[in-house]
């Protein structure tokens, strides 16, 4: 879920006025900032009230005790008070009947505090496009807050409503559900004045006796709306309409004249776009939107006809209409990956109703027609269905007759069922499987090549396990990680600092290759200030996995800035246009301060603001101007040479520098952020020099910046021999002819190369490998996945299979490895490729 920045800017005391608790324990009146439901999205403790929700995947009162150490001090339960108020003495907690119901009447008591305009959407596809559409059209003329991503469920709804602020001059929000009698609580929470229902389909269609309930719920959003939007082509919503007294609201539109409010036609040019008109009496609107097909059509009629109720200036409707041409796709569900042998994977198992499988069908045939690929489809059965199986999977097989494919995958009972009606569409061969083992165990998967394969099935048949088969990579080398030595380093390098010094782990490159998410498990009580990676997409995969401390992004790009926020990931800030682009990319989000990390250069001279007066106070002026949107958590540097003692001048240069200008933004500042400048070496050198925070790198690794720290190994990387070879007098190994051995020497092949991350400078004597503790020289020059090492001083004592050490133990560490080809301890284990297979243990 996309984390949401309240500032509710309350108390408890305030919250309970308007709520009927059943107990409370309130020990104190600190300001309740951050609404938390998910623990996985802690991002300010002290100021963030948890809600334990019950649901069918999990109970959060059990996230309570990590909470809690964690510094979370604020606590809605469902379960009785005396057991948490004796654990938790210090801890403000309020028992309720239900926490979901409580969240609820708080956001509805929230909504109540604002007169602006709020558009409602719901329907069963669309709601999140619309509603971006929207955003995208209206930015210009409004101050808009909207449910972020694909919030408009009855957790998602009053997350979205508790970001309205008085700053904003309009809100979007999206109202979903899948049981009877939700939307009217929903509707309660949003209370829309316009709205919009976009089409109705099968999606969640279980729970409701038929698809006319269905509508008739989704309707009841706009019970005390003035106006919604719908499509009055469609007799069975025409029909709810009527049913529910609602036609003076009702404002439809028709492909047919005088049907409707609105008229619509379309038009379609050979470049991909198309024309729509809108007519309403004597008035009409044309825009141009750069799509064909009839989902982003009808989306975009939607909105251009919404957009014809709001008090538009002449000219700010003329520029609405304008955007239109600006329209882009949004990226939904689908996630699109690289796999095995050219073919790419398209990962669509949120859900698998009809009318998302034909969205993800045309997401797959413009790929297709671009990258020229032949079309795979797996498909699972469809669950979600109130239509009969055999008139289901008949509309399922025509609908994939339309799409060009070379191979069909159906997996399931009833897809097994009823394939005749597959076998009969299209030109593409077809298999089918009752179960997703059953296809796992066939070899059919391998023999896919070059292709776009959309991966699309209900949750649970687990097409996961199908994208990772597709993509996983097997080999036989392993780097084992010894977990308990991270620790102990770790405290090593905290005994070299003052107390009130905590430590910023450096986990950008998978933490030097270690691997970022066991690293962050293991260290996760160690009482550290933040992870540090150097890309966002690695920040969000330790989201992914549950790792709650803070996380800065030490190179953030501009088209990463939707997954930071997404992920809760703070970007280092280095420039005036990227701190620009921030804060609008925040403002679009409906977000605010938040948190980022300011650098200041002072003799690396790679990135970061120069730290003269006229660059700082013009850095302060900026700041000031994005407020609120933007807090700046840490101001920081980077020594140059702090491992170098003939630079020990120039690095206290440095740090004077960095003072002077610490100093004067802080003091521009209503708040004091952190500040932080040692990095390993500056930790071993210099910990005279006292900040907030510290940055510890390869030290956690087990190796010293300076060599004047005993430090115990972290990583052993080992290999097996998979092939011993004898070599006749006078031939030669490998590429170029560059090995040899003596007269009736062996050489073992083990697999692991350039391609693994192992140097091609080890090359012909330069780098060697540990066999039954003998050292045995490479031979000949490293190939990208394999090479050759002299196995002539263990002749009769060897054998295939026999394990194989490339580094980790007495003689062969990672600093020797270094050594041996010029380089540093760093790129050794950095470039240690994905594909070696890691494993962890505590020693």
């Amino acid at each position: 879920m996309t984390p949401i920045y309240n500032t509710i800017m309350s108390t408890l005391q305030n919250i309970l006025e308007y709520l009927r608790p059943i107990q409370t324990h309130l020990v104190d009146e600190r300001p309740i900032r951050h609404i938390l439901t998910d623990s996985r999205k802690l991002t300010s403790p002290s100021d963030s009230l948890f809600f334990a929700m019950r649901t069918a995947s999990g109970d959060g009162h059990k996230y309570i005790p990590q909470l809690y150490e964690h510094g979370v001090r604020a606590f809605f339960i469902c379960e009785p008070i005396e057991p948490y108020v004796e654990r938790y003495p210090d801890a403000n907690i309020v028992q309720v009947q239900e926490t979901l119901r409580a969240l609820q009447q708080i956001a509805s008591h929230w909504r109540m505090r604002y007169n602006y305009p709020v558009i409602g959407i719901t329907g069963s596809n669309g709601k999140t496009v619309v509603k971006e559409f929207l955003y995208h059209l209206l930015s210009g003329c409004y101050r808009i807050v909207r449910s972020p991503k694909s919030y408009n469920s009855q957790l998602g709804v009053p997350l979205s409503i508790l970001n309205m602020e008085e700053e904003h001059t309009l809100a979007i929000f999206e109202a979903g559900i899948s049981m009877p009698m939700e939307m009217l609580r929903l509707q309660r929470i949003i209370r829309p004045t316009l709205g919009i229902l976009t089409n109705i389909g099968a999606a969640h269609q279980e729970n409701f006796v038929s698809l006319n309930q269905k509508i008739e719920e989704k309707l009841q959003l706009f019970v005390d709306a003035d106006h919604f939007v719908y499509d009055a082509d469609s007799d069975e919503i025409q029909r709810g309409i009527d049913n529910l007294g609602l036609s003076d609201k009702a404002i439809g539109w028709s492909l047919t004249p005088g049907k409707a409010y609105y008229h619509v036609s379309y038009s379609h040019s050979g470049d991909g776009t198309t024309i729509i008109t809108v007519q309403h009496a004597d008035e009409s609107s044309t825009v141009t939107i750069p799509f064909a097909d009839q989902a982003s059509i009808q989306n975009a009629t939607h909105c251009l006809c919404l957009i014809g109720l709001l008090p538009l200036t002449t000219a700010q409707r003329q520029a609405v209409l304008a955007r239109f041409a600006t329209l882009e796709a949004i990226e939904m569900r689908l996630e699109v990956k690289e796999g095995q042998a050219g073919n790419r994977l398209i990962n669509d198992a949120y859900n698998n109703d009809i009318n998302s499988l034909r969205i993800a069908l045309d997401f797959q045939k413009q790929r297709t027609a671009t990258s020229h690929q032949q079309a795979v489809i797996i498909l699972s059965d469809i669950l979600q269905s109130a239509q009969l199986p055999r008139d289901l999977y008949k509309q399922v097989g025509e609908m994939i007759a339309q799409y060009p494919h070379t191979l069909f995958i159906g997996v399931g009972r009833e897809l097994c069922n009823y394939q005749d009606y597959f076998q009969r569409s299209g030109e593409g061969k077809t298999a089918f499987y009752e179960t997703t083992d059953q296809l796992l165990a066939d070899d059919l998967l391998g023999t896919i090549t070059h292709a776009e394969i959309l991966v699309k099935g209900a949750r649970q048949f687990q097409f996961e396990r199908i994208v990772q088969h597709l993509a996983k990579q097997v080999h036989e080398t392993t780097l084992e990680i010894d977990l308990e030595a991270l620790v102990n380093n770790l405290k090593s390098y905290k005994a070299l600092l003052s107390p009130e010094t905590r430590i910023i782990v450096m986990a950008k490159a998978q933490g030097y290759g270690i691997g970022a998410y066991e690293l962050a498990k293991a260290l996760e009580q160690q009482d550290l200030a933040a992870l540090a990676v150097a890309l966002a997409d690695e920040g969000k995969e330790l989201r992914s996995k549950g790792i709650l401390l803070p996380i800065i992004v030490m190179n953030p790009e501009v088209e990463a800035f939707e997954v930071m926020t997404q992920s809760r990931l703070e970007p280092e800030i280095y420039n005036e246009r990227i701190l620009r682009e921030f804060a609008r990319h925040v403002e679009r989000q409906g977000l605010s301060h938040y948190p980022v990390h300011i650098e200041l250069d002072t003799g690396m001279h790679r990135t970061g603001f120069t730290p003269d007066r006229a660059t700082l106070e013009h850095l302060a002026q900026t700041l000031h101007e994005v407020e609120p949107l933007i807090r700046v958590q840490s101001i920081f540097t980077h020594l140059a040479a702090a491992d170098e003692p003939m630079m020990s001048d120039f690095t206290e240069q440095q740090f004077a520098l960095y003072d002077e200008g610490a100093d004067y933004l802080t003091s521009q500042l209503s708040y004091r952020p952190l500040r932080h400048v040692q990095n390993t070496a500056g930790m071993e050198r210099y910990n005279h020099h006292h900040y907030d925070m510290a940055r510890l790198g390869v030290g956690l690794y087990g190796i010293s910046a300076t060599g004047s720290l005993t430090l115990e190994p972290v990583a052993k990387l080992r290999t097996t021999l998979l092939q011993i070879k004898t070599i006749p007098d006078g031939e030669t190994i490998g590429y170029g002819r560059r090995g040899q051995v003596a007269p009736g020497g062996q050489i073992g092949i083990i697999p692991i190369g350039y391609a693994d991350g192992y140097d091609r400078r080890f090359s012909c004597g330069v780098g060697s490998v540990m066999i039954h503790d003998t050292l045995c020289p490479i031979v000949g020059n490293v190939c990208m996945d394999t090479c050759m090492v002299d196995l002539t001083a263990l002749q009769g004592k060897v054998a295939e299979g026999d394990e194989v050490i490339i580094f980790g133990v007495p003689g062969l560490q990672v600093s020797d490895l270094a050594e041996r080809i010029g380089t540093i301890p760093y790129e050794v284990i950095s470039k240690l490729s994905p594909r070696i297979k890691r494993t962890y243990y505590k020693s």
